[in-house]
């Protein structure tokens, strides 16, 4: 029961992924992001990985409880591409900024 308690927490932690990591690509900003939220988010994903790799119980119950680390799995690939796209979105940002200066220097 513990791990399926887990699983929804996991699920509803990660149903917002998806839509913020599409809203990340259509925004083609990294205006509104923290970088720091993200990467807090993306290390504790880690953290919850290797807690789930290093419990003896869990890893001996591996074959039958899968979807537990499959679901933090998920959701580390997910704020990863957040990552990803939050690095794309703030170059693009440089290169709109550096377009408008050189606007308003012509």
């Amino acid at each position: 029961m513990a791990e399926i308690l887990e699983v929804v927490m996991i699920v509803s932690f990660g149903a917002s992924w998806p839509m913020n990591v599409i809203k990340s690509y259509k925004a083609k900003t990294a205006k509104g992001k923290s970088l720091a939220f993200l990467l807090l988010i993306f290390f504790g994903y880690i953290a919850g990985i290797a807690s789930k790799l290093m419990n003896e119980n869990y890893m001996s119950q591996i074959g039958t409880k899968w979807y537990v680390l499959f679901f933090y799995i998920l959701n580390l690939v997910m704020v990863g591409t957040d990552n990803f796209l939050y690095f794309r979105n703030r170059k693009i940002d440089k290169r709109r900024n550096e377009v408008l200066i050189n606007l308003f220097n012509d």
